[in-house]
């Protein structure tokens, strides 16, 4: 088979789709060393984001999410005669000669009517006739499978539920007391910190866990909480800010922005204690990779987490700033919980591999594909 991958996103971002591009295509190509795969990379691209023998790298002038991408992208997949095309974000060609596999990571622009401006409500109005035609829909979690049910009316049958996973780089380091590392001109002590990896945006629900830092910090002012907020400035991010100076928190948390991968495994395996407040999350990659480097957990009750953490994570109430204070406070003080907490999550994330979403969706794509 010649498996066509898009992935042309990796020119232009970092983040979640791009990642899940990289890692599944790495993996595909490690499982199947009988097939080959051709990634589409976008011409401003020219270093190969998979070396193996089996992968080769067509350039792609139509960039991802463009007004024209309907009608132009079919025609340059085409010329690469696939048995089958996997599009990793959310949007398959409606129009083509092939068949074609999507993954849909989440619903999140369905679930909050102000995530999107205009360029982007265009793109993502089209998931729901994209996979409506699409001969496979990969969904990441039930979560999700529920959300394409429920605003699509796609059949049960018709999704996969193929989970992502962390990379495998992410594991428990050895503790140092009172380590330092310097991360994007601040230093950050181990132990000393409440951890986030999150990009900044409404629907991650930092302002809860803002007003949970400062009930902790009146109550206990001698323990110095302190919160790290590590990711890209997204969007409406300017009322999260500004709630950090009117709770009177600038000196209590550290916005370190986008840092490198051995940072972000150092502040993982460090981390006092890992929470994730989110309203809304797909999967959860971030939690399922702080759980892999050992981290003390805490999520909320909503959507995919509890899916994903398993019995390795604490879970608190979307809405309540007075628990989730209540719960920092008790793993902060108690380092027998921390210790049974960091033992359980390397072992929930140990049951999401590459390898096994490789697998599934390599079966997924043979059930659908074109006779060779």
């Amino acid at each position: 088979m010649n498996i066509v991958i898009d992935a042309r996103l990796n020119a232009y971002r970092n983040g979640g789709i791009p990642a899940y591009t990289r890692q599944l295509s790495t993996a595909l190509a490690q499982i199947a060393p009988q097939h080959h795969f051709t990634l589409l990379q976008h011409r401003r691209q020219p270093e190969r984001i998979v070396s193996a023998p089996n992968v080769s790298r067509r350039v792609i002038y139509t960039p991802p999410h463009h007004r024209f991408e309907q009608w132009v992208l079919p025609i340059e997949i085409a010329a690469t005669q696939p048995s089958v095309a996997l599009f990793p974000d959310f949007v398959a060609p409606l129009r083509r000669t092939f068949p074609a596999v999507v993954t849909i990571h989440d619903l999140a622009f369905l679930h909050f009517d102000d995530l999107l401006d205009d360029a982007a409500r265009a793109y993502y109005g089209q998931v729901g006739a994209s996979a409506q035609r699409a001969d496979g829909v990969i969904a990441v979690s039930q979560s999700t499978k529920a959300d394409i049910m429920h605003f699509f009316g796609i059949a049960a049958e018709r999704i996969h539920v193929i989970y992502e996973a962390a990379h495998p780089q992410f594991t428990p380091l050895p503790q140092v007391a009172h380590e330092r590392r310097r991360i994007n001109q601040h230093d950050i002590t181990a132990q000393a910190y409440v951890l986030f990896v999150s990009t900044i945006e409404p629907r991650k629900n930092i302002p809860v866990l803002l007003q949970a830092l400062r009930i902790c910090r009146d109550r206990h002012p001698h323990r110095n909480y302190h919160l790290v907020l590590a990711g890209a400035r997204g969007w409406r991010e300017t009322p999260i800010l500004a709630l950090i100076d009117q709770l009177r928190l600038h000196e209590a948390v550290t916005l370190l922005g986008a840092v490198n991968d051995a940072d972000l495994h150092w502040l993982y395996a460090n981390s006092r204690i890992y929470v994730n407040p989110s309203r809304y999350e797909g999967f959860g990659l971030p939690l399922i990779e702080a759980l892999a480097c050992g981290a003390p957990a805490l999520a909320s009750d909503s959507s995919s987490l509890p899916e994903v953490g398993g019995d390795a994570c604490m879970y608190l109430p979307v809405d309540d700033p007075g628990a989730w204070a209540d719960m920092i406070e008790t793993v902060w003080a108690d380092e027998h919980l921390r210790q049974q907490m960091a033992a359980r999550g390397p072992r929930q994330a140990a049951n999401f591999s590459w390898q096994r979403c490789a697998e599934q969706t390599l079966e997924l794509l043979q059930t659908v594909s074109l006779p060779r």
